[in-house]
């Protein structure tokens, strides 16, 4: 408790020292310095870029799930972007699913260094480019491969909506190990119910296996 009342001691007197010297000597506070939650520390300012909700708060959660809807892989992203976890969220992934050899990425996730570090860990990297493409760049991106992974892409939508939808659109725990075990929960929450609705199709092809061919009557 007494770990608590100091950080929010801590928390109070940079709020203070902020306000001083946003208002009184009208300096722009750097926004890495910004406070977003007094009780949530960890809270970030999130710029979606989408029409009617273009601004959030509160933490990115990048996840990779493979070609069944499973999740194999998420992080919680403290103080970094898709760009700068690429890689090391594709060696995580493979140090469990060492069979992982090709990954569909959001723009998000491009950059150049990306584009040639990721080759050494997968067969085929599907990682479209932000802004205006060159010649080269059009070649990459409708290759045939490039375009069938890439429509496929979409699907992974599914999953951050079924996220959402369960609970994870709002984190009722404290704490950055308390939003992290959340999201952790959910992710686990989201296979179980993956794993219930592929058991419900096997079933249903079982019985309409020993049901046999039948025709409806006229």
């Amino acid at each position: 408790m007494l770990v608590k009342l100091d950080e929010y001691l801590k928390h109070a007197e940079r709020q203070i020292d902020q306000i001083r010297r946003r208002v009184l000597q009208g300096e722009t506070i750097p926004h890495g310095e910004k406070v977003f939650s007094i009780f949530q520390t960890h809270t970030e300012w999130i710029s979606k870029g989408k029409a009617g909700v273009p601004v959030e708060l509160g933490l990115r959660v990048a996840i990779v799930e493979d070609q069944h809807r499973f999740i194999l892989h998420h992080q919680v992203m403290k103080k970094t972007t898709d760009d700068k976890i690429a890689v090391s969220l594709v060696e995580q992934t493979q140090t469990r699913f060492p069979a992982l050899k090709a990954m569909s990425f959001d723009k998000g996730f491009h950059s150049p260094a990306n584009q040639t570090d990721l080759k050494q860990w997968l067969d085929t990297v599907v990682l479209p480019k932000k802004g205006r493409l060159s010649e080269v760049d059009k070649a990459r991106e409708s290759a045939p491969e490039f375009v069938r992974l890439r429509r496929q892409h979409s699907a992974v939508e599914s999953a951050i909506n079924a996220l959402g939808v369960h609970g994870l659109d709002k984190c009722p725990d404290h704490g950055i190990d308390g939003f992290k075990r959340y999201v952790a929960l959910a992710i686990v929450a989201r296979n179980i119910q993956r794993l219930g609705a592929v058991l419900r199709e096997q079933e249903q092809q079982a019985a309409d296996r020993r049901r046999g061919p039948y025709k409806k009557a006229a």
